[in-house]
């Protein structure tokens, strides 16, 4: 689905918000429904490390809030979205630019939806690979999002 005004605006907002550019991530692409995001790690002067590699702090910071704030566009003001727990195994050094995709289905939405109909609250488990261009995975990361209705 192509970015809509509203994502996109929502893109450039977040984009120059302080602690999100501070990460050097940048969000390249969200779809119109929020189900889909794209983000890219540059290798830069702001995400270089001492050994001339992207900072794991650059990393996790890039992909950090994305599926948190992913979730709450889509389930909307009636439900309690946080991140709740990270995991992060890095693969190989970061020596060129990253890229990660975070993707929400309507199964997910269904099953997170169905959950809350029978537990107070849900936690919920994505998994995120950080690749260069050639598709070579350099991180994994697994973020638990806590969801429960207010």
């Amino acid at each position: 689905m192509p970015e809509s005004f509203s994502s996109k605006l929502d893109r450039w907002k977040f984009n120059i918000f302080p602690a999100y550019r501070g990460s050097g991530a940048r969000i390249t692409y969200i779809s119109g429904d929020y189900h889909n995001i794209r983000i890219k790690i540059p290798l830069n002067w702001r995400t270089r490390n001492y050994v001339g590699t992207i900072y794991g702090g650059s990393i996790y910071s890039g992909i950090d809030p994305i599926y948190m704030l992913m979730l709450i566009k889509i389930l909307g003001r009636k439900y309690v979205v946080w991140d709740k727990a990270a995991t992060i195994r890095f693969k190989r050094p970061g020596k060129e630019t990253l890229y990660a995709d975070f993707t929400v289905t309507a199964e997910d939405v269904d099953e997170i939806k169905t959950m809350l109909e029978k537990d107070r609250s849900f936690d919920k488990i994505y998994q995120i690979e950080l690749k260069n261009a050639a598709g070579i995975v350099h991180a994994e990361i697994e973020k638990v999002i806590y969801i429960a209705k207010k």
